[in-house]
């Protein structure tokens, strides 16, 4: 669970970025998922490297693994940027996902050992090890207020993921939980913008 300073982090950092957050939710559809993003396309626009949040953008949240075709769509991203490039970079790096991508995608590495999102340390540390500039590293997350805000904070680019992976039959308290979260962000975003 997050502590307070981490939430109190999260609101003023959004507070500071609100405008940048609310044209990024403006500019994003509804649909938007993982799955629309074109490797090509990112890399022709300047992106080097990826920061991929797990929950809601990979697979649904709590998931051990990701989906089948997030699955096929990182086997697209490793073609066009090489695995090395590619970060894992969540909130919760849990030691089981870790072993699946050390057995699937060895060359992808979780970014861990730094503050959590909003914070833009994880992203500092993916552009380091990736050996690229912040500005060519794209965030992918579904959540405004903290991996689209830490790619804001760090000078990265946000990619928000509006249309998440859910399974209600699975964590439905959590997905619950989380949904509300993401829809609070977005109305305070539409607010404050």
């Amino acid at each position: 669970m997050p502590s307070i300073s981490h939430i109190s982090a999260g609101f003023s950092l959004g507070f500071a970025h609100r405008k940048a957050l609310y044209q990024l939710l403006a500019a994003t559809p509804e649909n938007c998922s993982v799955l629309q993003l074109d490797p090509d396309q990112l890399f022709s626009s300047g992106v080097e490297a990826l920061a991929l949040d797990f929950d809601g953008v990979l697979a649904a949240h709590g998931a051990p693994t990701p989906l089948p075709e997030t699955i096929e769509w990182m086997k697209l991203c490793e073609a066009v940027f090489g695995g090395s490039r590619i970060f894992i970079l969540s909130n919760k790096p849990t030691e089981e996902r870790r072993r699946w991508f050390t057995e699937h995608f060895p060359a992808m590495r979780f970014i861990s050992g730094v503050r959590k999102k909003p914070y833009p340390d994880g992203l500092l540390k993916t552009a380091e090890l990736a050996g690229v500039t912040l500005s060519r590293v794209l965030m992918v997350d579904d959540r405004l207020l903290t991996g689209c805000l830490a790619a804001l904070v760090a000078g990265a680019r946000p990619c928000y993921i509006r249309n998440p992976y859910v399974s209600f039959g699975d964590h439905m308290f959590s997905e619950a939980f989380f949904g509300s979260i993401r829809w609070v962000e977005r109305v305070l975003i539409k607010c404050l913008g």
